[in-house]
């Protein structure tokens, strides 16, 4: 029997971290012939270049894509959509996979399923149907009427696809893949890897820490840097250590990467140090002993969940998100930051939330892959 050839295209370091229990699965696969497309940030050094890291975890990669404008702006972002649709649809032309994966609601995904839809190639898509904020929500829910085959995180997503008119028994609810990694990984970071890599004071990771990832907003251009600088000075006045993230790279991430430029070099903040990113499992070490998470990934609402990692949520890019009690929604005023973070830390660890968590989810996503009925013809299932 001919092996079927699955495609997963990697266009960001979360979306490596996020997936190598699939990648693996896929890997090992008998009847499988796994196919890995990196693009994008991925393959960019100041956004975590992931080259390295797969082949340190034993993967090889089939194509690379040049794609990503710099800028930092929605004309870069859109102009980075239209050339990621042109590179992909060449690659999937070489490659002639049988289906491509993709994850997420990031613009350059959405580059890969109009690729591979207008190939008619079937297009599987994990983490369908949640609602955030920003442009992500619109382009999530346009990968998934691209896709064929879907793999939510929680019923509540499977149920938002269902009433999207898909049919549901190609929806499958296995859980998140990240947390399983997470409910595995039990690596421990020391002060001499942190203090290693990125810039700034050196921080002390054996005592109370925070952790900071704030990305950019789309939908709130021009207003990014000052709300970055609000969290700035909130962290700088909690005087507590503090190892913050670069941002993802979307329109708005230049306000925010002057924001702290700006701040670095102004004010050279004892106790807090700036790293552009860490490998997954270094992350997840990390990640596991912060006292707080402070920012608005989703890190925070999902990884977080599960390690009970308590989290102050900024803003509206996670808006409607399905939260665990371990989050604080809060605004972008610096008093209601702080506030916020000192109540999480006179809380302390929250219990362990499985409400997106599930056992097996690769094997489960890499057994239906493996042997569903393939389709191209969509119809509307009302």
């Amino acid at each position: 029997m001919d092996k079927r050839k699955i495609c997963f295209v990697i266009t960001s370091s979360i979306h490596y971290s996020r997936s190598k229990l699939i990648l693996s699965e896929l890997k090992n696969r008998d009847n499988v012939e796994l196919q890995i497309i990196v693009g994008a940030s991925a393959i960019l050094p100041n956004y975590g270049d992931i080259l390295e890291l797969m082949e340190r975890d034993g993967f090889s990669y089939n194509e690379k894509i040049t794609m990503t404008l710099e800028g930092g702006n929605p004309v870069a972002m859109a102009k980075t959509t239209g050339i990621g649709i042109i590179e992909f649809t060449t690659v999937f032309d070489n490659l002639k996979p049988d289906v491509v994966i993709v994850r997420g609601d990031r613009y350059e995904v959405l580059s890969a399923a109009i690729a591979a839809a207008y190939l008619n190639i079937p297009v599987a898509h994990i983490e369908g149907g949640d609602v955030t904020g920003t442009i992500d929500e619109s382009v999530r829910h346009a990968v998934t009427k691209l896709a064929h085959i879907h793999f939510p995180t929680n019923d509540l997503a499977r149920q938002r696809i269902i009433r999207m008119g898909e049919p549901a028994d190609y929806i499958f609810n296995f859980g998140s893949p990240e947390l399983e990694f997470v409910a595995k990984n039990s690596y421990e970071v020391s002060n001499e890897l942190i203090n290693k890599i990125g810039v700034g004071d050196a921080v002390d990771i054996t005592k109370p820490y925070l952790m900071v990832m704030q990305h950019s907003v789309t939908s709130e251009i021009g207003y990014n840097r000052e709300n970055i600088e609000k969290t700035l000075d909130a962290i700088h006045e909690l005087g507590i250590p503090a190892i913050w993230f670069w941002p993802n790279v979307d329109a708005g991430t230049d306000e925010i990467s002057k924001g702290i430029r700006v701040f670095r070099e102004h004010q050279q903040p004892k106790n807090i140090r700036f790293i552009k990113s860490l490998p997954p499992e270094e992350f997840v070490g990390l990640l596991k002993n912060a006292a707080c998470l402070v920012g608005n990934s989703s890190a925070g609402i999902k990884e977080a969940s599960f390690l009970g990692t308590p989290v102050v949520n900024i803003g509206t890019r996670q808006n409607g998100r399905m939260k665990a009690e371990n989050v604080i929604d809060v605004s972008y005023g610096k008093e209601e930051i702080k506030q916020a973070v000192n109540k999480q830390l006179d809380h302390g660890r929250y219990p362990t939330s499985n409400i997106y968590y599930q056992p097996d989810t690769a094997k489960k996503i890499v057994d239906t892959l493996s042997t569903i009925k393939l389709y191209v013809q969509k119809s509307f299932k009302d």
